[in-house]
């Protein structure tokens, strides 16, 4: 893809984000998506033909970023302290609320769209997968080990961090004691891997 087709193409994922989040899902129209771009609906449909092609480019894209962090984790000195780090940032941050509205929608719309859910279920895999890659670099044991030993905590994690999010951006506000709640959980999940048994055992 040239240089000024993936950049315009990323320009229009930031305007489609954003309508997203304000309009929803079913709510904002192709034409309502074309317009926060700034683009004509024919031209629109050039990049994107459908609501499934829109929502792919957007897991793919945050599959991008979510795959640069985890490469930061892992190369880290210690893993897991970079790890609970990163998932605090994710719990706290200001990123959580704007996350939480498009992760609402997309799981609205996966209730009712097949193809919607599948995509949103390849990016939670992924994640996943991740997370116990991390674990397997943590504990000094293969990456299949790690998968079926703590794939189990690497989904809870996925599930807390997604529905906080969610949370946060219906609520407008998560009170502090419900984050350090949240944060404690987290942190035994991770405490629970770190204490499992012997490294490399």
């Amino acid at each position: 893809m040239p240089p000024q087709t993936e950049h315009r193409t990323v320009e229009i994922l930031d305007g489609v984000r954003q309508a997203f989040a304000e309009k929803g899902f079913d709510g904002a129209s192709m034409q309502d998506l074309a317009r926060a771009c700034g683009m004509s609906v024919g031209n629109f449909y050039r990049y994107f033909p459908s609501k499934a092609a829109i929502v792919a480019a957007l897991v793919t894209r945050d599959l991008t970023e979510v795959e640069q962090e985890f490469s930061q984790i892992i190369e880290s000195p210690d893993p897991m302290i970079t790890l609970r780090r990163a998932l605090q940032h994710r719990i706290e941050g200001e990123c959580c609320a704007t996350e939480g509205r498009i992760w609402a929608e997309m799981m609205a719309a996966s209730l009712r769209k097949p193809e919607v859910a599948e995509i949103t279920l390849q990016m939670e895999t992924e994640i996943t997968r991740y997370l116990t890659i991390v674990f397997a670099r943590v504990r000094g044991i293969s990456a299949e080990e790690a998968r079926l030993r703590y794939g189990p905590h690497a989904s809870l994690l996925v599930m807390m961090i997604k529905a906080s999010s969610i949370h946060r951006a219906q609520a407008h506000h998560t009170g502090p004691d419900l984050v350090a709640l949240i944060s404690r959980t987290l942190n035994h999940v991770l405490d629970e891997i770190e204490v499992d048994g012997p490294k490399g055992q």
